[in-house]
């Protein structure tokens, strides 16, 4: 066997690079739709904390309270799926993606009676699990519900520099385009078929859920 061949067998299926370029794309995507449906972000919860204190601090408690909800759930969502980790172990990153893909379905279909409550709840809970379980690419820490811009820009500084592999630069890289690539087709998506947007982030959480349950040699990237 290989050098490369074996250090591929020896990765977790739920940290190959497929994985984590589709888990981008649809943390992308859900910030993208929740933005532009709600006005709040469903992954990036510094983002709505930075807002909240903005309009608290005018005095705009109106504006202010409407990014608590969110950030609550996603706070909820991380307990869940620390929780999720201890019990299940290695079998996490498939429950995890299941109970994602049931709640979206859920949410999409509870959308038009309950707007607020299943949007802006059920899809930062759901972005929370996925951050909370997915935290490795090929070993190494990066996040699945952002851009990683700062470890592709390291990456790249440690490649120019000598004191780096080609590699992670190029993952994370990848990682930063697609998930932009993810929000573009969320906003496109969103505004153009409303209420069948959130099949398509469902469609690629699927794909990651067959992918963890596949055989290593069918896994491996």
């Amino acid at each position: 066997m290989s050098t490369d061949t074996a250090a591929a067998s020896s990765i977790r299926r739920d940290e190959t690079v497929p994985i984590a370029l589709l888990l981008a794309f649809a943390g992308g995507y859900l910030d993208a739709y929740t933005w532009i449906v709600h006005g709040v972000m469903a992954n990036a919860q510094t983002a709505n904390l930075v807002l909240l204190w903005v309009y608290g601090s005018i005095g705009d408690w109106t504006k202010a309270l409407h990014f608590v909800p969110p950030i609550l759930a996603s706070a909820v969502g991380v307990v869940v799926a620390t929780w999720l980790r201890r019990a299940t172990r290695e079998r996490a990153s498939a429950i995890s993606t299941l109970i994602e893909i049931l709640l979206l379905v859920a949410i999409a279909v509870l959308h038009n009676r309950l707007p607020d409550l299943a949007g802006t709840l059920g899809i930062s809970f759901v972005a929370a699990v996925q951050s909370a379980v997915f935290t490795r690419v090929e070993g190494v820490v990066y996040s699945s519900v952002t851009g990683n811009m700062r470890q592709a820009i390291e990456g790249v500084f440690a490649e120019v520099s000598g004191n780096g592999s080609l590699r992670p630069a190029g993952i994370f890289t990848t990682l930063c385009v697609t998930f932009g690539l993810g929000a573009a087709v969320g906003a496109f998506a969103t505004k153009q078929i409303p209420n069948l947007a959130l099949g398509i982030p469902v469609i690629a959480l699927l794909i990651v859920l067959l992918r963890c349950e596949a055989p290593r040699d069918e896994a491996s990237p």
